[in-house]
């Protein structure tokens, strides 16, 4: 991973247009080649960023940017699209590469990987004629909780949470985004999929497409006492 602490300006070109002014940030360049913007406050998720595939040249700054004070340029380019990040540095505080080796990736906590392990085994919980594709299924900015198909052979890919909130419509959609771009599993739909979900994360993923699922736990375990109930 390479980190680079750098005074810049930063412009994207794609499907919108986006401008980021001259400040302070650290450019995150992956191992797997994706670029990130970060700033030092905000939230965790990048200002802007590129996933890969896709091309970073560095270069001398064209006469219009040098003479606004820039002194390299980065053009980092998608291959598949037209999307375009243009960096222009002004002054490099920081720049070192690390090598981080093999991640072993993310362990859930005990309810998340039994309600992952239950929804696999209790499949039809998702609807009728649903059917187990895999679980964990890998992907380049990591792995779907289950990958599904529904009673018609389309593709769904749920994401499981112990308590579902915003975070969690976020990195499913990021996820769909990806998937769909899969000519042999699109169209993609999505679950969002937890024993509690909360009312905004609710609102998005249905303004989204994303359908809602609230597990049982105790159900899907076979522990509910429905004796006990009054309802």
């Amino acid at each position: 991973m390479r980190l680079v602490v750098a005074k810049c300006s930063v412009d994207y070109e794609g499907r919108l247009r986006a401008h980021l002014p001259l400040a302070t940030r650290l450019i995150m360049v992956k191992a797997d080649g994706s670029v990130l913007i970060h700033s030092d406050g905000g939230s965790y998720k990048p200002l802007n960023w590129m996933n890969p595939p896709l091309t970073l040249r560095e270069g001398s700054p064209d006469e219009d940017a040098a003479a606004l004070g820039s002194v390299n340029t980065w053009t980092v380019a998608s291959t598949k699209s037209d999307d375009r990040l243009t960096i222009q540095f002004h002054a490099i505080e920081h720049d070192s590469a690390h090598e981080l080796g093999t991640d072993p990736g993310l362990i859930k906590d005990g309810v998340e990987a039994d309600l992952q392990r239950l929804l696999a085994e209790q499949i039809e919980l998702l609807g009728t004629g649903h059917k187990l594709i895999r679980r964990e299924y890998m992907t380049a900015i990591g792995p779907v909780d289950i990958l599904a198909r529904d009673g018609e052979g389309a593709t769904v890919a749920v994401e499981l949470k112990r308590r579902g909130d915003i975070d969690g419509v976020e990195q499913l959609t990021r996820y769909l985004e990806l998937l769909n771009r899969d000519p042999l599993l699109k169209p993609v739909s999505g679950v969002f999929a937890a024993q509690q979900i909360k009312p905004q994360a609710r609102t998005l993923a249905e303004d989204r497409g994303i359908r809602c699922l609230t597990l049982d736990y105790d159900a899907m375990r076979g522990v509910d006492d429905s004796e006990g109930r009054l309802f």
